[in-house]
């Protein structure tokens, strides 16, 4: 086979366009079937996106249904771009739109969640800045981008999955590190990209969110390569921007849907918060910030801090007669519509979520559009303004009653001293020198690749390369895995040989 004409389809590690047998599938076509095939994939079946399966009782979403939705979404967007004159031509110019590679991406995107969803990322890049001191912390769409391209082993000629340079590219959500690349780094511009601020709490610690460790910063720049002269180095291509429209649309959908199933959304809740903002949005835009803080337990006043915050960050798009218009279509369409007929498990019930669904995610893949100068925090493919508002007013509908809840904060705060007891637990193990032979095996080896990475000269290299192999070592088990490691390093297992399959 010929090397692909396409510069975009160049691999780093010079592998062929191989997968799966098929000598005629495109590099694309092969990287997703590499993704879907991965180990990694298969994991995310147990991998919480918001609530686990088994606390529920019933069939919510996890990581690895979110990202087949996604994908599904995200290759619908550029399959109908690509139709479209109008937008192929200025997607050219951009770098190119390819059906396959927005696929692929959006199906290896959340490769990198760690056990417990969100929660799990910000437990494990606390205790790896501050326990196991790794300035690069975690994060997991960095975490991501390392297993395809170093921690994931596809064969004894490759590390990684071997993606092509395109969608490695689609995969940089922030096509930045956390601290140091590019250079300016974009958490310095005025006003920084969406996720590019710093942490409140930790201003000095670097970006919020980035793409790539330090360690994956060459395998960055070879991805990004045939974007430059294209877009800003700290934009994503367009296919990393549908990718990324396409997990916003997901989320904000498939959240609603899961937990009018399981009975958390209730029509009485929701409404009483929207109309009490529509009745009063005059008087509760009239009175200031710290009125309406003190206000917080009132109806109307959740969703009006929602408006003002779109206001502070997202002034390019942020729109009033937009917003209320969308607080108007999601009354319609969630409370007037969903939440009035309660889920009972039955066949019409099923029906009624399907056509919710499917309604929702078509007025949104309608409403993509693609504009040559994007604002700063925004990509080149985005919703247009009437559907942005109505994706966040959404989203506001699972963060206030979903995730505000104390009980599942009750959950989660478990979660997080389940996580930081195995880290610790780990890094007793691992220090221990005379069970340097009974580690297990995947330890390891990741302590071992970690080594290799680090410049020689590295002040606590071997430090550095253990919390590195304990942070990628935990960060690859599900939820029910990382249960039960904790339960057998605490003695309460009593299944000897069952527990091996965590190791």
């Amino acid at each position: 086979m010929e090397p692909p004409a396409d510069p975009r389809a160049r691999r780093l590690f010079g592998g062929s366009a191989r997968a799966l047998g098929d000598l005629a599938a495109s590099p694309f076509r092969a990287d997703r079937d590499r993704i879907v095939a991965s180990p990694f994939f298969a994991r995310l079946n147990g991998v919480t996106q918001v609530v686990s399966p088994g606390g529920s009782g019933l069939l919510v979403h996890n990581r690895l249904t979110h990202s087949l939705k996604v994908a599904q979404v995200a290759r619908a967007i550029a399959e109908r771009l690509t139709a479209d004159g109008r937008h192929r031509d200025l997607l050219e110019k951009l770098g190119g739109c390819d059906p396959d590679v927005v696929e692929a991406a959006a199906l290896a995107h959340d490769l990198g969640h760690p056990p417990f969803g969100h929660l799990g990322e910000r437990v494990l890049d606390r205790l790896a800045r501050q326990r196991l001191g790794l300035t690069d912390g975690f994060e997991g769409n960095a975490q991501s981008y390392r297993i395809v391209t170093s921690t994931e082993i596809r064969g004894a000629a490759t590390t990684g999955l071997d993606l092509t340079a395109a969608v490695r590219a689609a995969l940089l959500k922030y096509p930045w590190t956390r601290l140091d690349h590019p250079d300016p780094h974009p958490r310095l511009l005025d006003p920084p990209p969406r996720g590019a601020t710093p942490p409140p709490d930790d201003p000095g610690s670097g970006s919020s969110k980035f793409g790539a460790y330090r360690t994956e910063i060459g395998d960055l720049r070879q991805a990004r390569e045939p974007f430059v002269g294209r877009i800003p180095d700290w934009q994503q291509t367009p296919e990393a921007s549908i990718m990324d429209t396409a997990d916003d649309i997901a989320y904000a959908i498939h959240d609603v849907e899961d937990f009018y199933r399981v009975g958390v959304l209730q029509q009485g809740a929701v409404a009483a918060e929207l109309m009490a903002w529509q009745r009063e949005s005059g008087h509760l835009r009239a009175i200031t910030d710290a009125a309406l803080a003190a206000a917080a337990r009132r109806p109307g006043s959740a969703i009006e801090r929602l408006r003002r915050q779109l206001h502070r960050k997202d002034a390019w798009i942020a729109d009033d007669e937009a917003f209320a218009a969308a607080v108007e279509h999601v009354r319609e369409e969630l409370v007037e519509g969903l939440l009035a007929m309660p889920f009972d498990g039955s066949i019409e019930a099923e029906q009624y979520v399907a056509r919710f669904s499917a309604r929702w995610t078509t007025r949104f893949v309608d409403a993509i559009t693609v504009v040559e100068q994007p604002a700063v925090r925004s990509g080149h493919v985005l919703l247009a303004p009437a559907q942005w508002h109505e994706v966040q007013v959404l989203k506001f509908v699972h963060h206030r009653f979903v995730l505000a809840r104390p009980d599942l904060a009750l959950h989660q705060r478990g979660q997080a001293r389940l996580l930081g007891t195995l880290v610790e637990a780990l890094l007793e193990w691992l220090l221990d020198p005379e069970e340097e032979s009974r580690l297990p095996r995947r330890l390891h080896d990741l302590v071992e690749l970690a080594e290799a990475e680090l410049h020689p000269r590295t002040p606590d290299r071997i430090g550095k390369a253990r919390g590195r192999a304990i942070v990628d070592f935990v960060a690859q088990l599900t939820d029910g895995q990382a249960v039960a490691m904790l339960d057998a390093l605490s003695g309460r297992s009593g299944a000897l040989w069952t527990d091996a399959f965590v190791l």
